[in-house]
Order: C-alpha cells, then sequence, then structure tokens
C-alpha cells in the first residue's frame, strides 16, 4: 500500500488538483469545524456581504465535537454525514473553500462545483472520533458559539488520517470504490 501523503492546510489549487481520489494523506496545519446549523449562518452572513471565517483556501471539517475531559484539547471529534452540507457547499466553493472533511457521499451538483474550482473532498473513518481528537492540538471557537457543539472553532492538527473521496478531476471513491473491490477480490 502507498504511503500516505503529507499536507498542509490552508493549501492552495495546485495542491488539491494534485490529489487523486482513493490517495491516503496525513493533514496537519488548520482547519474549522461546521455543521448543518453553522453552515446555514454562514451563507446567510455571506449573503450580508459577511463571513466570520476566513473561506479562500481553507478546510472545513464537518464534525460537532464533543466536550473536552480535563486535561484535554477537544473531546471525540468524528465525522458527520457531508451531504446534510450540501444545500450551501457550492456557494461556499464559490468564496474559495478548497476542502470539505466527512462521511459520505456528495451531491452531483456538490461534485461539479469541486471540480471546477479545484477542490477536494476528503473521507474520515467514522466510528473512529477518539482516535481522531489525538490529532488536535489547540481548538477555539471563533463563530456561533451560541450553538454549542455546532460552532464553528479553529482547530490545529497534525496528521489526521484521511482518504481523498472525491477530487477536483471527478474521481469519486463512492462510485469507484466499490467495482475497484470486486475486480481486486
Amino acid at each position: 500500500m502507498k504511503e500516505a501523503k503529507r499536507i498542509e492546510a490552508p493549501f492552495g489549487e495546485e495542491l488539491a488538483r494534485s490529489l487523486r481520489s482513493g490517495e491516503r494523506v496525513l493533514l496537519s496545519g488548520t482547519i474549522y469545524t461546521a455543521r448543518d446549523a453553522a453552515h446555514r449562518r454562514l451563507v446567510e452572513a455571506l449573503e450580508r456581504g459577511e463571513s466570520p471565517i476566513p473561506l479562500k483556501d481553507q478546510v472545513i471539517y464537518y464534525a460537532g465535537p464533543a466536550p473536552a475531559s480535563p486535561g484535554k484539547v477537544i473531546g471525540s471529534i468524528g465525522p458527520t454525514t457531508s451531504g446534510r452540507m450540501d444545500p450551501f457547499t457550492v456557494t461556499l466553493l464559490e468564496k474559495g473553500l478548497r476542502a470539505m472533511i466527512g462521511k459520505g457521499t456528495r451531491s452531483q451538483a456538490v461534485l461539479q462545483a469541486m471540480s471546477d474550482r479545484g477542490a477536494v473532498y476528503f473521507g474520515a473513518t467514522g466510528g473512529a472520533a477518539a482516535l481522531l481528537a489525538r490529532c488536535v492540538r489547540a481548538c477555539r471557537i471563533v463563530a456561533y458559539d451560541d450553538l454549542g457543539p455546532e460552532a464553528i472553532r479553529r482547530l490545529e492538527v497534525i496528521d489526521l488520517p484521511l482518504v481523498v473521496a472525491a477530487d477536483a478531476w471527478g474521481g469519486d471513491l463512492y462510485r469507484e470504490g466499490p467495482p475497484r473491490f470486486r475486480r481486486e477480490i
């Protein structure tokens, strides 16, 4: 098995376009968390010409972390189903969002916008939330603190293990993976 590619966030279109579906990565750097309610507010803010976070070349992780235990930076932080963010994603991609992290398939509109804009969608392992939390070195709420776990957080991560689920060239592991697996077995 090919070794995971180490990448740093935020990153630009050139790096996004270098990634291919099925490729494993270890992501380090600054990323943001946001789920359904935060996405709705973020798009409403953009419609007013505002944004509580930078979007150009940024990565949003679809997660709402559990409260941190004493002495911990963050609680369990597993991915949520990405399709719930699809109604908002094209707008965010148009504003420069470069990557998303979650689980599950994406709509054709999102996949097309990713291809048009040079963006990538990473899959994180569901059910491994406590292990993923070990990759988080710093966490602070930056917007919508009234949303509790769904507030937007700025995370500093080191070697967050991900797989490229959909790439900027139209590759989609959810579509391509099952036939590839059947051929290999």
